[in-house]
């Protein structure tokens, strides 16, 4: 693998890993404040974290051309944000089962490999074998801790069919940092799809809960990681890094978000993992360690090509 593969795998594992005990954060958050409250002020904070890093490195956008080309693609960015976290959420509160959710959501990551295809780009076999030893692993994880595998997860209703509606956004928005964000800066790139997902989701929280600032400043420890870092520093880090890490790859290695979920649940929230979340664990990273042995052919965006 070349450094700058390995640089930017290395940026994936990282934003796998503040996503995973963002769960831990969530959880303590919601406890103050509505999911749609608590994602929008959130992706808010992301927003404007961004803001003195692009006045310090990124003051010169390219021209009007080029800020309404980070505007549009950043737009759709967010739109496909909003609504695969949405769904997922819901979808939490629907099946009531988060083990359910996350093996549901995780669903994306053979998604990505099979929209890659419809978009021409047919990924090696290898990376099948890998997208499956994870979704095997995802799946153990997930199960629940006083079940058997024989039992799964039960039947299939509203939650659930809003949860695979949800994977398939999550990975469009992983294709669409992968076609998109690699034509613009990666930094404005980020500003422009969290703030336009904060405002699709307070927007929401006005119509469907009921946002206090007591709420607010209740939650602000978990808001503060959910907004600096699960948002401005790993979102941001997830489209460094796919410069240079193929989306069916990419989806692998976000896989590992549950796992570190799992973990985070371990040493913060004192939960159980069982062996079955062990055994989870291990598939993922087999499936990761097959995911970065495949052939690699990765096309130069026109950004790389300049050395942006």
């Amino acid at each position: 693998m070349h450094k700058k593969e390995s640089r930017a795998a290395f940026c994936l594992f990282l934003t796998s890993l503040i996503w995973g005990f963002a769960f831990v954060a969530q959880v303590r958050g919601l406890e103050f404040m509505g999911s749609l409250t608590f994602g929008g002020v959130r992706f808010a904070m992301g927003a404007l974290s961004l803001l003195p890093v692009i006045l310090l490195f990124e003051r010169h956008s390219g021209g009007r051309a080029k800020t309404r080309q980070t505007l549009l693609y950043g737009a759709l960015g967010g739109v496909a944000l909003f609504i695969a976290s949405t769904l997922q959420q819901y979808g939490i509160q629907y099946t009531g089962s988060a083990g359910k959710a996350g093996f549901i959501t995780g669903l994306y990551i053979v998604l990505v490999p099979l929209f890659g295809i419809a978009l021409g780009r047919k990924p090696p076999w290898l990376t099948w074998v890998a997208a499956l030893f994870a979704c095997a692993g995802r799946f153990f994880l997930s199960l629940p801790k006083e079940s058997s595998i024989a039992d799964g997860f039960g039947g299939f209703g509203r939650g659930e069919a809003m949860l695979l509606i949800g994977a398939v956004f999550w990975a469009l928005h992983i294709l669409l940092v992968d076609h998109l964000a690699i034509r613009v800066t990666p930094i404005r790139f980020s500003a422009v799809q969290f703030a336009v997902c904060a405002v699709l989701s307070l927007a929401a929280a006005f119509l469907f809960e009921t946002p206090s600032w007591a709420g607010i400043r209740a939650g602000a420890v978990p808001l503060l990681y959910g907004g600096l870092l699960s948002v401005g520093v790993a979102y941001t880090m997830q489209i460094v890094g796919q410069r240079h890490v193929e989306p069916a790859r990419a989806a692998i290695i976000f896989s590992l978000e549950s796992l570190f979920a799992a973990l985070g649940g371990v040493l913060l929230l004192r939960e159980a993992m069982g062996w079955k979340g062990w055994l989870g664990g291990a598939l993922m990273f087999v499936g990761i360690l097959l995911a970065q042995s495949a052939p690699r052919k990765r096309e130069k965006s026109p950004l790389q090509e300049t050395g942006t």
